[in-house]
């Protein structure tokens, strides 16, 4: 049987799983658009292409699904970029569908025509650097190729966006029906088995340190079995945690054994744990990036012992020497390790005083001044108490502003943690969290500056036309805090275009035909969590914060 090319293109994110599909159309993507009319995979109509991106990736980063987008050619397309770039960088399953010109005007200026021929835009190049695949599709005799390496980059070990470009003619031509037949069944690629050796070592380096302790990134979050294994290994012997603030829900941060995140924004507990105290390190799918690593400090793995597990084998003593790397699926480690626990004779440590130790670390940092945050957080500190403590059975937390609740809110087991650490784009959270609640049905927030709420607030109306609940926590000081801190640190307190003015927030609230709420007190913040319905409204909270209150850390490389 002989259907269009768009229909194939629908079957296939049948195929792919694809439920729900975010996007703006246009001219040049109309075919494919008419045949996801009858479809049942939801399309979502957003207000700008590069929300479209923001929202599949939510949608994939809280899911673990694959995440889909669809646009127009041209603008459509490339107003995708930074989206599609932030979810490169977090190895987020998406698939992107975007229209292209008719191939007979390729080369002789057609309208959005982005082929590279004949000197126009050259679409494969713009996506080139932040997709696993990228195909135009200017014939139908090699699509099964192209859709089967579509299909395998999205569910490989590192998975990352794949855009399919199809011109419009192609979209209207017609292929066989069993072109899908012919696609590999998709599957993960099968687990890679640890060498017994291998684990003898690592239980051998446990049996030998005196104090080893857990650094978890993103690996760990990714697999609901890495979670729960990594709780019982630590449980067991006794191991103090620490995560990467990507790995933040990797344990309950409310655990005697946590140490909060790793990271030059955060209190401190973790590193100075590092320093003083542990003699190995245990690395499981935490990439030693620059801010994890304080900006590859060499003093926070001088003179210790370091293991360490990742799934993607690029990682492995990307930046530092190992003394055991080893390529394993997160989950699979972690519950061999602990199978051969008892049997390896690994006894429990000696389980440390962690509250004692952040006492003196905190009654340290005060006495030196280097407490990051002063009296003037403690609103903000107030906010994310009552999150904490209003939302036992957990919430989804788009977090963009990163730093306050890096250390004000412990993530706890059912929480989903989603930081912006991708390319860490303004105007991220509430498309994102938009997407994530398409397939989580619960509390969600959208936490971000004034900032960055300017670049992405129109979304609102998505979440308002599909009728998705959405809480919205606005920090509200009419700057860009991260650039006037520096310009106050570094260049003399030389502030240019980072203040501004904001609009009347209760009134914009109004005209989006949503809840708002202004929290100026602690009065207020407590007022707030008594009558907002955090799971079925749309909530605008905007908290205050003085303009020349500046965090105690320092950006300087």
């Amino acid at each position: 049987m002989k259907i269009q090319v768009s229909q194939l293109i629908v079957r296939f994110l049948q195929q792919l799983g694809i439920d729900t599909i975010f996007g703006m159309p246009g001219a040049h993507i109309l075919p494919v658009y008419d045949d996801l009319y009858d479809s049942g995979i939801q399309t979502v109509l957003v207000k700008h292409e590069q929300g479209a991106a923001f929202m599949a990736g939510g949608y994939a980063r809280v899911s673990g699904c694959i995440g889909a987008c669809i646009t127009t050619a041209g603008p459509g397309a490339s107003n995708l970029i930074t989206g599609i770039a932030n979810a490169y960088a977090d190895k987020l399953p998406m698939i992107v569908i975007t229209g292209e010109a008719p191939t007979h005007i390729f080369g002789r200026g057609g309208l959005q025509e982005s082929s590279g021929e004949g000197g126009s835009i050259d679409q494969t190049a713009l996506f080139s650097g932040v997709t696993r695949y990228h195909k135009l599709i200017e014939r139908t005799d090699y699509i099964t190729n192209v859709l089967n390496q579509a299909a395998r980059q999205l569910v490989s070990d590192v998975p990352g966006p794949v855009v399919l470009s199809i011109p419009v003619n192609v979209q209207k031509e017609l292929v066989d029906v069993s072109i899908l037949d012919k696609l590999p069944t998709l599957k993960p690629p099968p687990k890679l088995q640890i060498p017994p050796q291998l684990l003898e070592q690592c239980a051998d380096m446990i049996r030998q340190a005196q104090r080893p302790v857990v650094l978890a990134g993103y690996g760990c979050v990714q697999s609901a079995q890495a979670r729960a294994e990594l709780r019982k290994f630590s449980d067991h012997l006794h191991i103090p945690v620490a995560t990467s603030l990507k790995g933040k829900g990797a344990i309950d941060e409310r655990s005697d054994l946590s140490l909060g995140s790793l990271g030059v924004t955060s209190s401190g507990h973790a590193m100075h744990y590092f320093l003083q105290e542990a003699d190995l390190i245990i690395l499981l799918g935490a990439g030693f990036n620059e801010r994890t690593s304080y900006v590859w400090s060499n003093g926070i793995l001088h003179n210790k012992k370091i293991i360490q597990v990742d799934r993607n084998v690029a990682q492995l003593e990307k930046v530092f020497k190992a003394d055991l790397a080893i390529q394993s699926d997160l989950g699979d480690f972690l519950r061999s390790i602990n199978a051969c626990c008892v049997p390896q004779g690994l006894e429990p440590k000696p389980r440390p005083d962690l509250a004692a130790f952040k006492q003196r670390i905190d009654q340290h940092n005060a006495h030196s001044g280097q407490i990051i945050f002063n009296e003037k957080f403690d609103l903000v500190k107030t906010l994310f108490a009552h999150l904490e403590q209003h939302f036992q059975q957990g919430i989804v937390l788009v977090d963009d502003n990163i730093i306050f609740a890096q250390n004000f809110y412990r993530v706890k087991d059912g929480d989903n943690f989603v930081p912006n650490t991708g390319v860490s784009s303004l105007g991220h959270a509430i498309p994102a969290a938009i997407g994530a609640r398409f397939t989580q049905a619960m509390p969600t927030f959208a936490i971000l500056g004034d900032g960055g709420f300017q670049m992405c607030c129109m979304e609102i109306m998505t979440a308002v036309n599909y009728q998705i609940p959405l809480n919205i926590v606005l920090f509200n000081n009419q700057t860009l805090g991260l650039i006037r801190k520096n310009q106050h640190q570094q260049y003399q307190a030389r502030f240019l275009d980072c203040d501004f003015q904001n609009p009347d927030y209760a009134l914009l609230a109004k005209s989006f035909g949503i809840n708002h709420f202004r929290v100026e007190t602690a009065a207020d913040c407590q007022q707030v969590f008594a009558q907002a319905d955090f799971q079925r409204g749309i909530n605008l909270i905007e908290l205050l914060v003085d303009r020349d209150a500046y965090p105690n850390y320092s950006s300087r490389r």
